[in-house]
């Protein structure tokens, strides 16, 4: 998502939303049901991680439309099953035209999966036990990090834990996309929309 210095603008409803959802559909149903929903459960929080590695160097679009073909095609994101992955499921993913075929992706989704079933206390727990204290609301997108102090300890402590393609902005989108942290702009209709 780009990152220029406005502020919210109205959607198709005329209530006020962050600029960057207003592109496309996908975008908007994305930002309006899920973006900054918390998400406590680890198979939900393995996806998130596991999508933003994904979207690495991509656009988020092109994710999310092929979002339900990578749900198929990694077990609905279950741990367990995931960290069973050898390869064959490798050649069988790199073979899958509906996902990103990413041979370095695929497999740090793996690896990441068995470092996610090794978590003592899950990874929810993990990813959560970095929210930040609450910050000043943001009142455009150019006030928005890409990285936080919390992104970059949360980004450390994954990859002490053995994770790959975690670093700081994928953490930061993370912490952003799970509900940990709350970026959605000051007067945004989503603003504080969720318990935390």
């Amino acid at each position: 998502m780009t990152r220029p210095a406005a502020g919210s603008q109205p959607g198709p409803d005329g209530r006020p939303r962050c600029p960057w959802c207003l592109g496309s559909p996908e975008y908007l149903a994305y930002h309006d049901e899920e973006w900054g929903r918390p998400v406590r459960d680890d198979t939900g929080m393995f996806e998130r991680l596991s999508l933003e590695a994904f979207q690495s160097g991509l656009s988020w679009l092109t994710i999310l439309r092929k979002r339900e073909n990578f749900r198929a095609a990694f077990a609905g994101f279950a741990i367990d099953v995931v960290a069973g992955y050898g390869p064959d499921d490798v050649a069988r993913l790199l073979a899958d035209p509906g996902i990103v075929r990413n041979r370095a992706k695929i497999e740090a989704v793996i690896r990441n999966a068995r470092a996610a079933a090794d978590l003592p206390g899950g990874l929810a727990a993990l990813v959560w036990s970095y929210r930040a204290e609450d910050r000043p609301a943001p009142r455009t997108l150019a006030e928005i990090p890409a990285v936080t102090p919390e992104s970059t300890a949360l980004a450390r402590q994954l990859k002490r834990c053995g994770f790959v393609f975690t670093g700081p902005v994928t953490a930061q989108a993370t912490l952003q996309a799970c509900g940990v942290v709350d970026d959605h702009l000051a007067d945004c209709v989503r603003r504080g929309a969720y318990a935390r």
